[in-house]
Formats: C-alpha cells, sequence, structure tokens
C-alpha cells in the first residue's frame, strides 16, 4: 500500500477526514497516543508491525480532483490481495445478534467503519456514500457494515456514542444514526436532551429505558471496547475504514468504496460476486 509523498497543509480543502485535535482534552489525548500504540494479539500471533504502520500512513486525505477517464482515487490496485491484512479482516465480528451491524453474518465482504458522530466527514459518508452501498451490495446480501463508535472529540462525542449504542438495544441503530448525521444536526450539539429528541426521532419506543442505558455501564463498556480497537490498530481519524482487512481512511468517493467491495468480493469466490457490478 502507498505511503503519501506528501503532506497536505493542514487548511487544505481536501481532507476528507477528521482528527481529534483542540476538541479532545489533553488527558484523553494523551490515552489515545498511548493506546495507540499497543499492538492487537490474537492467540499466540501478534499483528507485524509492517501492518500497523501500513495502516497509519495509508493515504489519509482526498485524492486531488479527478480529470474525465482517470483512474479511482484509492489506495486499491490491480491485485485484490495487495493491501489487505489478513489479521486486521479478523477483526470482523459476523455477530447475527449485532444490533449495529448491518447485513447478512455471512456476506462475503465486511466493511467495519470507525466514526464519531461529532465528525463532519462522517455524516458525509453516511448520507452520500452509505445508501447507494446499501442498496447495491448490502441489499444483495454481499456486503455486511459493522458499526465500530470511535468518539474522539470529548464528552459529548461519548455522550452520543453511548445513546446510539442504546438505541441499538431496542432495536434503532440505524435509525439513530440516520438521525444523529442529519443535515445541521452535529451543530446543535449532543446534549440530554437532544439525545432524547434524537432518540424519539429514531423511534426508539422506550425513552426511559434509552436514558437508562445510555448512562449504564454497559454502554460505556462496549463503547470502550470499539475505541479501543480503533486506537490498537493505530486510526487516530475518522472516519476510517477496514474492508475484508484493507484500510481506506476519509469519506472517500464512492468509486473508491465501490471497487475495494467488488474486489473483495473477486477474491472471497464465485459466492462473494452475487451482487456486484449491478
Amino acid at each position: 500500500m502507498p505511503t503519501p509523498t506528501s503532506k497536505p497543509s493542514p487548511k487544505s480543502p481536501e481532507k476528507s477526514h477528521e482528527k481529534a485535535r483542540e476538541q479532545t482534552p489533553g488527558k484523553a489525548r494523551g490515552k489515545a497516543r498511548a493506546t495507540s500504540r499497543k499492538p492487537l494479539l490474537y492467540g499466540a500471533g501478534v499483528i507485524a508491525v509492517a501492518a500497523l504502520l501500513g495502516y497509519v500512513s495509508y493515504r489519509a486525505t482526498a485524492p486531488e480532483p479527478r480529470s474525465a477517464g482517470s483512474s479511482v482515487a484509492a489506495d486499491v490496485t490491480a491485485d485484490p490481495q495487495d493491501g489487505v491484512y489478513p489479521e486486521l479482516a479478523k477483526l470482523a465480528r459476523r455477530d447475527s445478534g449485532d444490533k449495529l451491524a448491518l447485513g447478512q453474518a455471512d456476506a462475503p465482504v465486511v466493511l467495519i467503519e470507525y466514526a464519531d458522530f461529532k465528525c463532519g466527514y462522517c455524516a458525509k459518508f453516511a448520507r452520500d456514500t452509505e445508501p447507494a452501498l446499501v442498496k447495491k451490495y448490502v441489499d444483495e446480501g454481499v456486503l455486511r457494515i459493522e458499526w465500530r463508535n470511535f468518539p474522539i472529540f470529548g464528552a459529548e462525542s461519548e455522550a452520543v456514542a453511548r445513546a446510539s449504542w442504546a438505541a441499538g438495544q431496542q432495536g434503532r441503530f440505524w435509525e439513530f444514526h440516520r438521525a444523529a448525521y442529519a443535515e445541521g444536526v452535529k451543530e446543535k450539539g449532543f446534549g440530554k436532551d437532544r439525545l432524547k429528541a434524537l432518540a424519539r426521532r429514531a423511534g426508539v419506543a422506550d425513552l426511559d429505558r434509552f436514558a437508562r442505558d445510555t448512562d449504564g455501564p454497559a454502554a460505556a463498556a462496549a463503547v470502550g471496547e470499539d475505541q479501543e480497537q480503533g486506537y490498537s490498530i493505530g486510526a487516530t481519524s475518522t472516519p476510517s475504514f477496514l474492508i475484508n482487512g484493507r484500510p481506506i481512511a476519509g469519506a472517500q468517493p464512492i468509486e473508491t468504496f465501490t471497487d475495494a467491495i467488488e474486489r473483495a468480493a473477486a477474491a472471497a469466490g464465485p459466492s462473494g460476486t452475487k451482487g456486484s457490478a449491478k
């Protein structure tokens, strides 16, 4: 996977991800840095250092504007297995009871998204790209999307992450996800009253239970587990994605995702191509 050859200006309008800077308290930033150095363990094996460095060094900004006929902007090569890390592919839970996942547990391709509800680029992906991927691949049984709460912008990020998990306990995670990422929502903040209003909009039936679950230890533990996983593989910005072990950073053009999904489906064999290229 190629490493970027130049560093964009901090003011570059092409940036397609968001990093925790001033919004994250100093203590939290320190924890993030310390945690991100921990390798993930899989039984007796450890993810290769090269894979971790590959993840944190992959292209994290949107591409330059493309002219007609140019190739898609992605760190996706002609070889469907190039740039794929098998150990990262193992992070797919494939749990049929996962309330924060969409699609069949045995789908040949799994997209894992590490995201923050206060991230504008995450909202862009949720509104502009994800619905098309759901229609083209999830509905056809090719793709499964697994959400990971990765709050990096402070207390409100943590609160809305826990609230999304609580909505999921009543089967309304994706409705809450859609409400929280609606145009102009994050600018209003995610205080308790706002979270309750979003839950109501999402159709959460028992708002009292929602409030208890949001503030309960199970929500904190679930969000903490997702967050720790993201830091452990070196993610420091949102949104970050894994597609069958292939890292992709930022709210990239839809072609980036469709190309990676198509290649992952092809690599999975005949069963992985039933919904592709439609």
